[in-house]
């Protein structure tokens, strides 16, 4: 069965029957070692003694699918310039300059663009790109990844404080942990001997999955799943034996933009044919920046897995 649930979504369920820049008003929600301080309302002193007015940048450069999302939803996508790769959501996006992958950009290219702000998710790279960017006069916000409705938190007033949007925030991070919550509930209704075993893999050439950790590893669980790959930390490749060993009833990938991957390929691969997934053909497959993004949309992305997990309610 395929369906498309909302935009920007799909799931298919197949199955018969970041030196850290970080800009602040709240002390207490950060950690110390940040390195950042307040004047005043007006102004922050980010890690690098710049010091910042907040919301007067009209060129701003998202790097990060979920920071980019965070600024549209704080009515701010207009002055955005450009996007790194895996900025999709709102589709209006797609139309913007693109930097490339956010762990592989390219200086030249991002000051070539003449932003005068870049928000960008802690995990840019390459390192050597990173300190050239550092050392320019472009502000730098990182944006702290954090798998938890807290850390969406953190992201949406960090990044709200550092465009002069505090009030809208506030407002708009209130709807989204409210959201949050009441999707988490509802997973967790789900009787322990119910649960099925998820194991997300990135592809199907390496066979590398997520372990604990991960933003994958974090969606499994809020959405009522069991993650046997929680037992290593990040992504680990997964060999033929230890696959039959997790016996995964489930298999959780990203779409590959093409419609696939299908369940003939998922689980015409030697190493999946063998598990329990395998004999029920379940699969399910959603947009990578929606589901392990954490963002404005991880509420919806955990009721969807949810829903395909548990389609008898």
């Amino acid at each position: 069965m395929v369906g498309r649930v909302g935009e920007g979504k799909r799931i298919r369920w197949s199955q018969p029957g970041r030196v850290a820049a970080v800009l602040f008003l709240a002390l207490s929600i950060l950690a110390p070692s940040c390195g950042f301080k307040a004047l005043a309302a007006e102004s922050v002193v980010y890690a690098l003694a710049r010091t910042v007015a907040p919301g007067q940048a009209t060129r701003i450069l998202t790097l990060g699918s979920d920071v980019t999302e965070i600024v549209h939803a704080l009515g701010a996508g207009e002055r955005i310039i450009a996007v790194d790769r895996g900025s999709k959501y709102p589709p209006d996006v797609t139309q913007k300059p693109n930097v490339g992958y956010r762990r592989q950009l390219s200086v030249e290219g991002l000051a070539g663009l003449r932003p005068d702000l870049i928000l960008a998710a802690e995990d840019i790279g390459p390192p050597e790109a990173v300190e050239v960017l550092k050392s320019l006069a472009i502000p730098i916000v990182f944006v702290p990844q954090d798998n938890t409705p807290q850390g969406i938190d953190r992201k949406i007033t960090l990044i709200a404080a550092s465009l002069g949007l505090e009030d809208k925030g506030r407002a708009v991070s209130a709807e989204v942990l409210t959201a949050f919550q009441a999707a988490a509930d509802l997973a967790s209704q789900i009787p322990p001997e119910r649960r099925k075993k998820v194991v997300f893999f990135h592809g199907l050439v390496k066979l590398s999955a997520a372990g604990a950790g991960t933003s994958a590893d974090a969606i499994i669980r809020y959405a009522g799943g069991l993650n046997p790959m929680d037992v290593v930390q990040g992504y680990k490749a997964a060999s033929e034996e230890k696959l039959i060993e997790m016996a995964p009833d489930v298999i959780l990938m990203m779409s590959d933009g093409k419609g696939g991957p299908t369940p003939e390929q998922v689980f015409g691969n030697r190493a999946l044919a063998a598990t329990p997934a395998a004999a029920s053909k379940a699969l399910v497959v959603l947009d990578g920046a929606y589901m392990i993004g954490f963002g404005p949309r991880t509420s919806g992305a955990i009721r969807d897995l949810a829903k395909a997990l548990y389609p008898e309610g």
